[in-house]
């Protein structure tokens, strides 16, 4: 594969990671939170954290291209404060990769919060930690499986993410065009060994995360 055809792997990758790193700081204080505290409406928000599960992803990418497009507020913002477009670009993409990943952070880290001994947290409590300390230095070490299946999931649900990036960065080379895309149009054009090739590259890797999750769910069941 030349230059050219391996760049979508590498925005694949760069988008992943990007995301997953992001997202592994955004959602643990949301999962700790909606874990452990009750609030009047709490169920609205945790369907609305969740939607994106059961939405079509052209159609969480059609809201989000229309609040990020130059006329959105967000897209408004954005040229404010950069001087530039927010659709079709990386940062775009980055942003509705936020979005659609969300729930496949925020869902394992929910349960491995859920499952920490409340005792614990009364102890660092009553030696004086502050709940700050006590997210740092109690809760996030007692949820290393949990985190790590949360990193893991974004991680291969990125590279494999279609629709709404195609809604809000389109397809340009370098910028937005990641793997998914570039294998459809290779399809499209009739480019089947360029397609094989970056389908080939991606499914030893997905193959590989599922394995570690797999791991880490039995290590789970096994320490319970």
């Amino acid at each position: 594969m030349s230059e050219m055809e391996w760049a979508p792997l590498f925005v694949s990758v760069k988008l992943a990671l990007a995301t997953t790193v992001l997202l592994m700081i955004l959602a643990a204080p949301l999962a700790y939170l909606m874990s452990h505290i009750r609030f009047p409406g709490r169920s609205l928000c945790e369907a609305l954290i969740n939607l994106p599960l059961v939405l079509p992803p052209t159609v969480l990418g059609f809201y989000l291209l229309l609040v990020m497009a130059p006329k959105g507020p967000a897209g408004r913002l954005w040229d404010r404060i950069t001087g530039t477009s927010l659709v079709f670009s990386f940062s775009g993409i980055l942003i509705a990769s936020l979005v659609y990943s969300l729930p496949f952070a925020y869902q394992p880290m929910k349960a491995a919060f859920a499952k920490i001994d409340h005792r614990l947290l009364e102890s660092a409590y009553v030696l004086g930690l502050s709940p700050f300390s006590t997210f740092f230095r109690v809760v996030l070490p007692n949820s290393v499986a949990g985190l790590a299946a949360s990193a893991i999931l974004v991680f291969v649900h990125t590279l494999g993410e279609f629709g709404v990036i195609l809604m809000v960065g389109g397809s340009i080379p370098g910028q937005t065009k990641v793997a998914s895309i570039a294998i459809y149009e290779a399809v499209e054009a009739l480019r089947y060994r360029e397609a094989g090739l970056m389908s080939l590259t991606l499914v030893p890797v997905c193959y590989a995360v599922l394995i570690l999750v797999t791991q880490l769910s039995e290590r789970k069941i096994h320490d319970t």
